[in-house]
């Protein structure tokens, strides 16, 4: 009996040594299996025939739990076996339209309901591909959007009539396919579809429509800010959109959880974290056509929510929001999401009580994602075995700090540095359709050794000595703002289409209190023009989305290029928006007034103090 109080009080000590030495090691070990069930998992579905999707999945919720709640949308509850049905008759109305087959792209420009869900539903049940379309979007860009992913049919929200009409000549010439979601339409060269679909069987189509369908299929274009001046369309095949759907299930949420997606569905994070993680955790989604900071808490309270999304700026909205006494009252344990600064999770916390906060990273099309799934406030990640065999790194993001060797100098803890991670058959980077440049800029050759090849994140990133990263910045030519990526060369075409300006250089400042970097330019006038605050006011709002506008406008007589003419940014970001700082002319975005007025004292105090919403 003493051997077994030995070995008994031994063992006791070991624990209390190893959580001493290391207080992360079951969290780590626990988040190690969940990562082996998911591999094997996918290695199961990769090996089916037809593969298996998450489609399929769905089709399984469906036999599993008909009448159990899918989505819950202002006011109406729809279940997995109505969602079925009403994706079947989106299926076999295209198929009565005629012209699809598998492996055709079919762009979707539609914002939050249920039918966006039920369209590509019905378009994977035949094979197709679906590109999902920002629906902010306007003119050129929708253009760009639609046809770098090939595809022959667009289908629009009725809402969306005018920006569709805008681009419809175009489209005609190139025998585009359109239709509009709408009961009834005059235009010539638009369909209406909605009684179509109304009209059609609840009968599901044919597996074979699909039957050659691989993990390596094309699933989704989803697009993501670039320095083209146009969104890029990332390449999402069956087994990315397995990769991301696993989120929920690595951060705990389980069959009974019920979750509340804002966030757009056009989004990764909406779509892929968010819906088809419910999928596949079989589980009710509460679908918001967009974020509402007045009704997001009432919303959780009446539908029960236990598990949220976000994105840094919707933390913050929350935690901005007057304390009530029911700030405690709800059901939510979890929130997961990207870009929470550290002193908003830790008011959040205080705040709203004790939520399970899982911060992610990754992007569109990178080639590698991870969590801090310890709960680290203000962590992006915990250093763990995936992330090695991922083969990440940090190195010197300037060009010029190399080794004696010419190749890439590793940082060391401590450091901020450039996120890379190895370009390999496990993870691939499948890059952007019909940018072949683009893709190619966002490979590095040569990192570490002669030949290798790295995905270029392009965010900086640190690491700490207790195995943490933290995110740093975003390098290059987007920045930011509202949860949404800005592409500065877009931004300044648009400047620089108004007739008095000459030259742009767009760029993003930070703003006391918010998270990510608002819109500014400096602007060149040209000879013998004035600034027409009102005519700028008007462009930007036809042509760009609210986020992309620029607030601040900055006048100067020559702009600063480097020697090799490439836009001075790094001086311009410091200097900010201080008009007791800068000596040039500048302006201020004023929504209420529909025109750009002279940057003052009171608005800069109003801004720094957070009384003005920008």
């Amino acid at each position: 009996m003493s051997v077994l109080y030995s070995v008994m009080a031994g063992l006791a000590v070991l624990l209390l040594v190893l959580r001493r030495c290391f207080p992360n090691l079951l969290h780590d070990f626990i988040y190690l299996l969940k990562g082996v069930r998911v591999v094997a998992r996918l290695r199961r579905f990769r090996g089916s025939v037809p593969c298996y999707t998450v489609l399929d999945c769905f089709l399984d919720a469906v036999q599993k739990q008909p009448e159990k709640k899918f989505i819950i949308f202002e006011g109406q509850t729809y279940s997995y076996r109505e969602a079925d049905r009403a994706s079947n008759k989106v299926a076999q109305a295209l198929l009565r339209q005629g012209g699809l087959r598998e492996g055709d792209t079919v762009a979707l420009f539609l914002g939050n309901e249920p039918l966006f869900v039920w369209i590509w539903l019905g378009l994977s049940k035949l094979g197709c591909t679906v590109s999902f379309l920002n629906h902010n979007i306007r003119s050129k860009s929708l253009l760009h959007c639609f046809s770098c992913c090939g595809a022959k049919v667009l289908i629009a929200g009725a809402d969306l009539h005018a920006a569709v009409e805008e681009v419809l000549p175009v489209l005609m010439e190139q025998r585009v396919c359109v239709l509009l979601l709408g009961e009834s339409c005059d235009t010539d060269g638009i369909v209406c579809f909605s009684d179509k679909i109304n009209a059609a069987s609840d009968e599901r189509p044919p597996i074979s429509l699909r039957s050659n369908v691989t993990m390596k299929s094309p699933a989704l274009y989803i697009y993501t800010s670039g320095t083209t001046g146009f969104p890029k369309a990332a390449m999402i095949n069956h087994e990315r959109v397995w990769m991301a759907s696993h989120l929920q299930f690595m951060s705990g949420v389980s069959s009974s959880d019920i979750i509340y997606i804002c966030l757009p569905l056009y989004h990764s994070s909406g779509f892929l974290m968010g819906l088809t993680g419910a999928i596949e955790r079989g589980i009710t989604v509460v679908l918001k056509r967009k974020f509402s900071v007045s009704q997001f808490w009432d919303d959780c309270r009446k539908h029960n929510v236990t598990v949220i999304q976000y994105i840094g700026e919707t933390m913050r909205y929350l935690c901005n929001t007057p304390k009530t006494d029911r700030d405690r009252v709800h059901s939510v344990w979890l929130a997961f999401g990207n870009g929470i600064r550290g002193d908003t999770w830790m008011e959040f916390l205080q705040r709203f009580g004790n939520v399970r906060v899982t911060e992610c990273y990754g992007s569109t099309e990178g080639n590698i994602s991870f969590l801090n799934y310890v709960g680290k406030i203000g962590a992006t990640a915990r250093v763990n075995m995936f992330l090695k065999l991922q083969q990440a790194s940090l190195i010197e993001p300037r060009s010029g700090a190399r080794s004696n060797s010419g190749l890439n100098v590793l940082l060391c803890t401590g450091e901020s540095g450039l996120l890379v991670a190895k370009i390999t058959n496990v993870a691939p980077f499948s890059g952007y359709a019909s940018i072949q440049q683009q893709t190619d800029r966002k490979k590095l050759r040569n990192v570490f050794v002669e030949g290798d090849l790295y995905f270029n994140s392009g965010d900086l990133l640190k690491a700490d000595g207790q195995g943490f990263l933290y995110f740093q910045d975003r390098i290059g030519d987007t920045f930011r703002w509202k949860g949404e990526n800005v592409a500065t060369s877009e931004v300044a075409d648009v400047l620089i289409s108004v007739d008095f300006i000459e030259e742009a250089n767009v760029y993003g400042v930070k703003v006391p209190g918010h998270e990510g970097r608002i819109g500014m330019a400096v602007v060149k006038l040209k000879e013998g023009r004035s600034f027409d605050g009102g005519a700028l006011f008007e462009q930007a709002q036809r042509l760009l989305p609210a986020y992309a506008r620029p607030r601040f406008i900055r006048i100067q007589v020559e702009l600063d290029v480097t020697s090799t003419f490439k836009q001075v940014k790094v001086r311009l970001v410091e200097e900010g928006f201080n008009p007791n700082a800068i000596r040039d002319p500048l302006y201020f975005l004023e929504d209420r007034k529909r025109t750009y007025v002279p940057m003052t004292e009171d608005i800069m105090n109003s801004i720094t103090a957070g009384e003005l919403r920008l």
